[in-house]
C-alpha cells in the first residue's frame, strides 16, 4: 500500500489541477472580439482579467497546483539551493551610517530575522541608539511588509513613513513622535511613499495616487488635524505625467516634479512658506527633461537634456530659474551619459556612464581641473554618495560591485585620490571571488550595432566548447541600465557549471541616451533583436549551445522574454518570465489601468494607427503562434498594480494552446503579493531556488 500511495500522489495532484500531464493544463476559452482600424482580434482568455470572478481565482489556484505537481520531483533540489542561498546571506548585517541633520542613520539585521531594525544616533556614532522602526515586530502577521518613504521633521521629533502590506504600491502614511514613541492618531492611505516637511515642523507634504495608481496630487497635512481637511498643493492634470516629491539637501526647499519618460518639469516651495503656491522652475516643453540635483544657497543645479542628448549640468539663480538663465557647469559630452552630481564647496563630483560603465568625475571648482576615479575591472557598477549632508567635504563615499566582487563601500579622498575600504558585504557558504572570472564581450548583429554582454563563470568548470549551460538576463526598457552587480543567488548556478550573462541591450541607457531612444516606440524591436543577437553570439562563440541556453527577464524584461520566445523559440532551452507584461495592445488601450497613459512615449499609443500596427507586430500575446516553444516558467502576483496577474496568466494559456512541442509551460502566481513578490529576505530566496531548480532539471542535473 505504501508504494501505491506514493505512485498515486502525483496523479492526484494533476487531477486536482485539471490537467492530464505535467506540461498540459487546459484553460477554457470565452472569445472576446476587438475591432480596431478594421482589424479583428479575438482574445480567448480575456475572462481571466476579472479578479472578482471566483472561477478566475480557482484557475490561478489550479495553475499553482499544476506547477507544484510538475516540479514536485525537484523539491529536494529546491531545498538544497535554498539552503545555499541562505548560507550566503550576511545574517547579522549593519549598513554604513549616513549623517542627516545631526543624526546618524542606519539599519541592522539580526540573525534569523526577515526584516531589519532602523536606528539613529544623535551627534556621534558612539551615542545611544534610538529605534525608528522595529520591522521584525511591526511585520508580524503580514505576508508582505514594505517600508516606502521615510522623512524626519527638521526638529528631529516627528517621523513620517509609509507601509505597504499588500505589494500594491499604495502605502499608508504614519506619523510617529520619536522621543515619545507614539503614533499620531491620523493616517493617510493610498500615498506614493514620498514625504516632505515644512520648516516649522507642523505640516507634512505627501502625494496621492489616482485610480490607476498614478502619483498625481500633492497634499499638505497639518499634524493633529483630520486628513479630510488636508490642503491640496498641486494636482497634475495631464494623465501622461506622474508626480514625485523631494527636498533640497538642507531641507529648505521642496521640489514637486512632474513627468515620465520624455518630458519633465519641476516646481519649488520654500519649506519656510508651506502655504505658498509652488513656483515652476521652467514650464514644460515637448522633449525637455530637467530635474534639480543639488542646491547651494540661492543657486539651483539642474540636470537637463536641453541641447544635450546625454544630459548636462547647468545652474540657475533661485529668483529667476527659467531656461533662459541656465549656465553650463558640466557641458554635454557625446561619449558620456551624465547621471547625477553633488556640489561641494571645493568640488563638483559627477556620476556618468561611458561605454556602459559607471565613471565618477571629480572637478576642482577653483581651477576647473578634473579627473576620473579608476576602478580597474572590465565589468562593474559604482555609485557615489556622501557620508553626511555637509557641503565642505574633501571626501566622498562610493559603493563598488562586480559580478565577482560583493558590494564594497569606500571612502575616497578627493585631494590625495586615495581610497579606504569601509565595508564589504560578507558572503557565506565558502564563496571565494578568486574562483570566478568575469568578462565583457560584444555581439554585433545584422545592423552592425555592437551590444555589450557581461558574463561570469567558475574558472574550473568553464570549458569554452559550447558544453556549459548558460542563463542570459536582460531588461531593456525605460532607459533603465542593467548594471553587472554582484548576485549572491546566481552562485548556485555558477557552482554547477553555468555561465551567467547580462545583455546590455537597447532600450536601456547603457551606452547613452541614444541607446534608449533606439529601443523604444517605433524602434522597440531593436530591443528584442539585440537580445537574440547576444544569444546567437554566445552560441557561436561556444560559451554555450542553444539546447543549454536559458533566458530570464522580469516585468518589461518579462515582456522581452515573450517577444524573443515568439521570434526564436528554437534558440532557447528554457525561459523564465517574471511578472511579465504580455498583452501590450489591449492593456495600452485601457486608460483605467496603471502605467497606460504614462507610457505612450515608451511603447506607443494604440489609438494611433501607425503606432497600433507597429505594436501589433511585436506584442508578445498577439504574436503567439503554432511552434515548439521552449520550456517556460512564468510568475505573477495577484496584488500587482504594475503588471496585472492576468497578463502572464493569459499568455501562458495561449502559449500552451499553440505549443506543438512537449516542453512544460508553467505559471506560479503569488496570491498575496504584488510586483516585487515576497518582501522578507529569506522568503524571497524560495522563488529563486524554484527558478534555478526548474533550469537544472531541464538539463538533467539533480543536485
Amino acid at each position: 500500500m505504501k508504494t501505491v500511495r506514493i505512485a498515486l500522489l502525483p496523479l492526484l495532484l494533476l487531477f486536482l489541477a485539471g490537467c492530464s500531464s505535467p506540461d498540459r493544463l487546459v484553460t477554457k476559452k470565452i472569445p472576446k472580439e476587438f475591432v480596431e482600424f478594421g482589424n479583428t482580434r479575438i482574445d480567448d482568455y480575456y475572462w481571466l482579467s476579472d479578479a472578482k470572478d471566483s472561477a478566475v481565482i480557482q484557475h490561478l489556484k489550479d495553475e499553482n497546483a499544476h506547477t507544484e505537481a510538475a516540479l514536485k520531483h525537484t523539491e529536494g533540489l529546491q531545498r538544497k539551493i535554498y539552503d545555499e542561498m541562505i548560507a550566503r546571506l550576511e545574517q547579522q548585517y549593519e549598513s554604513l551610517p549616513v549623517k542627516k541633520n545631526g543624526y546618524w542613520y542606519y539599519v541592522r539585521y539580526k540573525e534569523g530575522q526577515q526584516y531589519p531594525v532602523h536606528f539613529r544616533k544623535k551627534g556621534t556614532r558612539e551615542a545611544p541608539e534610538e529605534i525608528l522602526l522595529d520591522l521584525p515586530i511591526l511585520a508580524e502577521g503580514h505576508q508582505i511588509f514594505i517600508v516606502e518613504g521615510e522623512s524626519v521633521s527638521p526638529n528631529n521629533v516627528l517621523f513620517a513613513y509609509g507601509i505597504d502590506t499588500s505589494g500594491s504600491r499604495q502605502p499608508t502614511m504614519y506619523i510617529c513622535n520619536l522621543p515619545a514613541g507614539t503614533l499620531a492618531p491620523e493616517t493617510v492611505g493610498n500615498t506614493s511613499g514620498q514625504y516632505a516637511w515644512s520648516a516649522d515642523n507642523t505640516s507634512v507634504f505627501y502625494v496621492l495616487n489616482d485610480h490607476t495608481v498614478r502619483p498625481y496630487k500633492v497634499m499638505r497635512h497639518r499634524i493633529g488635524t483630520d486628513p479630510q481637511a488636508d490642503r491640496e498643493v498641486y494636482t497634475e492634470a495631464d494623465s501622461t505625467f506622474a508626480v514625485s516629491l523631494s527636498t533640497s539637501r538642507d531641507d529648505k526647499y521642496i521640489y514637486i516634479a512632474s513627468g515620465y519618460t520624455e518630458d519633465r518639469e519641476t516646481r519649488i516651495i520654500a519649506a519656510a512658506q508651506p502655504d505658498a503656491a509652488p513656483v515652476v522652475i521652467q514650464p514644460r516643453l515637448k522633449d525637455l527633461a530637467y530635474s534639480v540635483v543639488d542646491q547651494e544657497g540661492d543657486v539651483l543645479y539642474i540636470r537637463t537634456n536641453r541641447d544635450a542628448r546625454n544630459f548636462k549640468l547647468v545652474k540657475a539663480p533661485m529668483r529667476s530659474p527659467g531656461m533662459q538663465h541656465w549656465i553650463d557647469v558640466l557641458p554635454h559630452r557625446d561619449d558620456a551619459l551624465f547621471e547625477n552630481a553633488r556640489v561641494f564647496t571645493k568640488y563638483i563630483v559627477a556620476q556618468q556612464r561611458i561605454k556602459g560603465l559607471t565613471q565618477i568625475l571629480v572637478v576642482a571648482r577653483p581651477t576647473g581641473q578634473s579627473y576620473e576615479v579608476d576602478f580597474g575591472e572590465q565589468a562593474y557598477v559604482a555609485n557615489m554618495s556622501a557620508a553626511t549632508d555637509a557641503a565642505d567635504l574633501d571626501s566622498i563615499r562610493y559603493s563598488y560591485s562586480s559580478l565577482t566582487t560583493p558590494l564594497t563601500d569606500y571612502r575616497y579622498d578627493l585631494i590625495s585620490r586615495e581610497r579606504t575600504r569601509l565595508k564589504q558585504d560578507k558572503v557565506g557558504g565558502g564563496y571565494q571571488d578568486s574562483l570566478y572570472e568575469t568578462r565583457r564581450i560584444w555581439a554585433t548583429g545584422a545592423d552592425s550595432v555592437a551590444v555589450p554582454i557581461s558574463i561570469v563563470y567558475k574558472k574550473s568548470l568553464f570549458k569554452h566548447d559550447g558544453s556549459n549551460p548558460m542563463l542570459l538576463y536582460a531588461y531593456g526598457s525605460y532607459g533603465f541600465t542593467q548594471d553587472p552587480y554582484f548576485n549572491r543567488s546566481v552562485i548556485s548556478l555558477l557552482d554547477r557549471g553555468f555561465v551567467y550573462g547580462i545583455a546590455h541591450i537597447r532600450g536601456g541607457q547603457d551606452l547613452g541616451r541614444s541607446w534608449y531612444e533606439d529601443g523604444k516606440m517605433m524602434k522597440k524591436k531593436n530591443t528584442f533583436q539585440d537580445f537574440i543577437t547576444c544569444a546567437e553570439n554566445l552560441v557561436a562563440e561556444k560559451y554555450t549551445s542553444s539546447d543549454r541556453l536559458f533566458a530570464h527577464g522580469g516585468s518589461a524584461g518579462g515582456m522581452l522574454m515573450g517577444a524573443i520566445t515568439n521570434m526564436r523559440p528554437d534558440l532557447f532551452r528554457g525561459v523564465i518570465a517574471d511578472v511579465p507584461w504580455m498583452d501590450v495592445v489591449t492593456d495600452m488601450r485601457n486608460t483605467d489601468l496603471p502605467l497606460t497613459t504614462l507610457e505612450y512615449d515608451e511603447w506607443g499609443n494604440p489609438t494611433i494607427k501607425e503606432q497600433y500596427d507597429y505594436m501589433m507586430s511585436w506584442s508578445p500575446y498577439d504574436n503567439v503562434r503554432d511552434a515548439a516553444y521552449p520550456a517556460i516558467l512564468a510568475t505573477g502576483g495577484l496584488n500587482d498594480t504594475n503588471v496585472p496577474y492576468y497578463s502572464p496568466a493569459k499568455w501562458v494559456a495561449k502559449v500552451r494552446d499553440h505549443n506543438t512541442g512537449r516542453n512544460p509551460i508553467l505559471f506560479k502566481v503569488n496570491m498575496g503579493a504584488g510586483h516585487g513578490g515576497e518582501s522578507g529576505r529569506f522568503e524571497r530566496q524560495k522563488l529563486a531556488a524554484l527558478r534555478y531548480a526548474f533550469l537544472l532539471d531541464l538539463i538533467g542535473q539533480k543536485e
